[in-house]
């Protein structure tokens, strides 16, 4: 699977650690983050992610920042992208389950690496549930 990631300086520790986990898997990365810990303005880096994953470059993108909130609320000024800011297990699997969504927001100053991980897994393995749902993501994306 094809997966664009994204972060700022606050989340190059958890953008590494996740690229070697999904890697690992067999899935493909495609790195738009900074891999430096110097300040830097987010949407630099979050933009690309959303524009991947918008025009089917990518099935999902993951997104860190100190909050998760900064990238998410960029991210979503996109067309087609629908982002779950998540901090644990169950709004990950809630977000896809309910919302279909296609990029995963991380607070990486809010949660440990190990949670990350468990996050990712399940936003990536569950699958969007339709049925009374899909009418309301219909509704979501501005015209």
């Amino acid at each position: 699977m094809n997966i664009s990631i994204g972060n700022d300086h606050a989340g190059v520790k958890f953008k590494e650690a996740i690229i070697q986990h999904l890697e690992k898997k067999g899935n493909v990365l495609k790195n738009h983050g900074t891999n430096d810990e110097s300040s830097v303005d987010y949407p630099d880096f979050i933009h690309p992610v959303a524009k991947d994953v918008q025009e089917n470059r990518a099935m999902f993108g993951i997104i860190i920042c100190g909050s998760g909130n900064g990238a998410a609320m960029t991210a979503n000024k996109h067309q087609k992208i629908r982002t779950g800011l998540c901090w644990n297990k169950e709004t990950a699997y809630l977000t896809r389950q309910h919302n279909d969504a296609n990029i995963l927001s991380l607070p990486a100053r809010f949660i440990s690496l190990d949670l990350a991980l468990e996050i990712v897994d399940i936003f990536i393995e569950t699958p969007f549930e339709g049925g009374r749902h899909q009418k309301r993501v219909n509704k979501i994306a501005c015209s």
